[in-house]
């Protein structure tokens, strides 16, 4: 198998403004990526890119070994999972669907449900939702669901479809200490199952890179800073190239913590 994603020399303009900055980026066949950076820096930009609802000004950019531009995006589509706080809040102002429901949606990436589900439909549905601790809650109302416990629903539902790749945007957003720990903690698990999705986590808090994220890309005003295994890139030099503050960085338990130099 090739690369699960390759961006070549690729840039984005929007009305004028450059947005992305002649990137060039690849993500191997076993690699987690978290990708960082401040509000504006281009981590929503190039995931907009990856799943084609945005076009490159320049550059090309192939996914799952298929080059945009000679490629089926919708049915490429079925094979991305995305899972976000929009999401979540799509499903609440519905509030007519069970759990098991949203994680059915998943299928044909529907927000509700217009599609006859069989029988394997719903036991997989049920499966996702065990495995994610949340099968006792199959039945009830989405809306009434925790913020983490919608949360892991969202998961069930992107991986409804076996995704190859999954991404994670901003996850945790919104979420109290015990939720986004316990969401950390299902996020390990799934990043270290047998046959998972490659994981790109989009975040701007350095303490949610759990143990099993391999890589990272460093983002800064649409261009990259740095990329690579994470050892080598979370470094402070490149977070204050990256967050424009001095800081002071702590790896403890495989997990990184950030301090800013008063």
């Amino acid at each position: 198998m090739g690369r699960v994603v390759s961006l070549k020399n690729v840039s984005w303009q929007r009305e004028g403004n450059m947005i992305l900055h002649n990137l060039s980026w690849d993500v191997s066949p076993g690699e987690h990526w978290v990708i960082l950076g401040l509000n504006g820096s281009g981590k929503t930009s190039i995931l907009r890119l990856l799943t084609g609802y945005q076009w490159a000004s320049k550059g090309q950019i192939h996914v799952l070994n298929q080059k945009f531009g000679q490629t089926n995006l919708p049915e490429l589509r079925k094979s991305i999972g995305w899972v976000s706080a929009a999401v979540d809040e799509q499903f609440a102002a519905r509030g007519t669907d069970s759990a098991i429901e949203v994680v059915l949606s998943g299928k044909h990436a529907s927000i509700g449900l217009y599609e006859e589900m069989t029988e394997m439909d719903l036991a997989r549905a049920q499966q996702l939702l065990d495995e994610l601790k949340m099968g006792n809650l199959a039945e009830r109302a989405f809306r009434s669901l925790s913020q983490g416990e919608k949360r892991k629903v969202i998961i069930a539902r992107a991986l409804m479809s076996d995704p190859k790749i999954l991404i994670l945007d901003e996850p945790c957003n919104g979420l109290d200490l015990l939720s986004r720990e316990q969401l950390l903690e299902t996020i390990q698990a799934l990043a270290t199952s047998e046959g998972g999705p490659t994981l790109l986590y989009v975040t701007h808090h350095i303490e949610e890179v759990v143990p099993a994220i391999s890589h990272a890309l460093l983002l800064n005003n649409g261009s990259i800073v740095a990329k690579g295994d994470k050892r080598s890139t979370l470094t402070e030099e490149y977070f204050e190239k990256t967050f424009q503050l001095p800081v002071s960085l702590i790896w403890e338990n495989e997990r990184l913590w950030v301090r800013v130099k008063s």
